[in-house]
Parts: structure tokens; C-alpha cells; sequence
């Protein structure tokens, strides 16, 4: 009888510093539902240490609408939820912004770093998201969990960590925040790119006007 052999290709950091299949390609951004990210939400772990962090993560994500290189190089000095505001040093062409995150985001992501302090996995010099060893948490590692994830909900839409920052624009857009405080939040450089940026994930407007056109057969 053979011994079972382990994939190396499961193992964390296998994929660290490989170009993903897909580079170089695009696609057109899908927007996510507020129940199909609760839906990958819910299919992290609520006792698992590894869960309660991807939870956190996803909610940066998310609510915070951060890429995902900005997410995974957060620092604990960089969250501050009594101000509800999360600090990005280093953001597209090493800008640095500040970005408004609300409460009940902020409560996900504290509960990680208070069982992160408590269990001693990383100290305050560490990322936010790092592994239970204190490393530096793969990017590959993110979206082959939110591509497993979204799997396990049943969601046929192409489901990574930038198209929750597409979501979270375009819930902006359909709250009626004013474009400029978007492009703030997004960290571009100007009105004119987040024009554009709107207008791929967040047509909902030309969209609601052709509805509203009638025509007699």
C-alpha cells in the first residue's frame, strides 16, 4: 500500500511570489449582494482562530472598501476604532489616507485583535492579518479562501478580494455619498479615475432610468 502523500501546493505560502493564471486579464467587475458577503462571512469559522481572522478581513475589505495589499499591510497603530478610521501609509503610488469605517465592521475586526493579543500570536510591530505563526499573511492565500468561500455559499459570481472594494463602491454610489468623498475613500488620484471607476461598478442609475422608460406594444 503507498503512503499518502501530502500536496505540497496546499501548503501555506506555496504560491507566495507566483503570478496567478489569471494575471493580466479582465473581467468585468460583478457586485455582491449585502447577503452574499454575509454568506462568506458566515462561512468562515466562528471558533476557529484562522475564521475569526478571515471574518476581520473580509469586513476590512469590505466596509473599508481598502485593496488588498493596503489590508494585509495594516498595522494595530493603524486602527483606531474610537474614531472609526483605519490609516493607510502606503496606498497606490505610496499615497498615504485615512479611511472611515463604521462601527459594527469595527466590532469584526476588534474581536480578532483581542484574541490575537490574548493568545500572544503577534505582537504590536506585527500585522494586523498575519498567520497564527506571526508571519505575513499570503495574498494568494486570500482569494483562493474567498474563491473557496464563495463555493460553499453557492455564489456563481467571480468572487475576490477587489471586487469586495467593487461592492463597496458601489454601495457608496447608491447611498448617495458625493463622488468626491469616494474617491477620498478609494485612494485615487483623481474625480476623473473614480468617474470611471463608477461608472463600471456602479451603473445603478442609467440602469433605474431605462427601467423607468415605457413603451406601448
Amino acid at each position: 500500500m503507498t503512503d499518502f502523500c501530502r500536496s505540497p501546493a496546499i501548503e501555506p505560502g506555496y504560491h507566495a511570489g507566483r503570478a496567478p493564471a489569471n494575471k493580466g486579464k479582465r473581467y468585468p467587475p460583478e457586485i455582491l449582494t449585502a447577503d452574499e458577503v454575509r454568506a462568506l462571512m458566515r462561512g468562515c469559522s466562528g471558533r476557529a482562530l484562522t475564521g475569526v481572522r478571515n471574518r476581520a478581513l473580509i469586513a476590512v475589505l469590505y466596509r473599508g472598501g481598502l485593496r488588498l495589499d493596503e489590508a494585509l499591510a495594516l498595522m494595530p497603530r493603524d486602527v483606531d476604532a474610537q474614531r472609526g478610521t483605519l490609516n493607510v501609509r502606503h496606498g497606490k503610488g505610496d499615497k498615504h489616507r485615512t479611511v472611515g469605517m463604521d462601527p459594527e465592521a469595527f466590532a469584526v475586526l476588534e474581536r480578532w485583535l483581542d484574541v490575537r493579543q490574548r493568545r500572544g500570536i503577534a505582537g504590536p510591530r506585527r500585522p494586523v492579518f498575519c498567520t497564527l505563526a506571526s508571519d505575513q499573511l499570503d495574498d494568494s492565500y486570500v482569494r483562493r479562501l474567498l474563491h473557496r468561500l464563495a463555493a460553499r455559499a453557492g455564489i456563481e459570481k467571480r468572487v475576490h478580494p477587489h471586487g469586495l472594494r467593487h461592492t463597496h463602491a458601489a454601495e457608496l454610489a447608491r447611498e448617495g455619498v458625493p463622488a468626491d468623498e469616494i474617491r477620498d475613500q478609494l485612494g485615487h488620484e483623481s474625480l476623473a479615475t473614480t468617474d470611471r471607476y463608477l461608472r463600471h461598478v456602479a451603473p445603478q442609475r442609467r440602469i433605474d432610468r431605462m427601467k423607468a422608460r415605457a413603451w406601448e406594444l
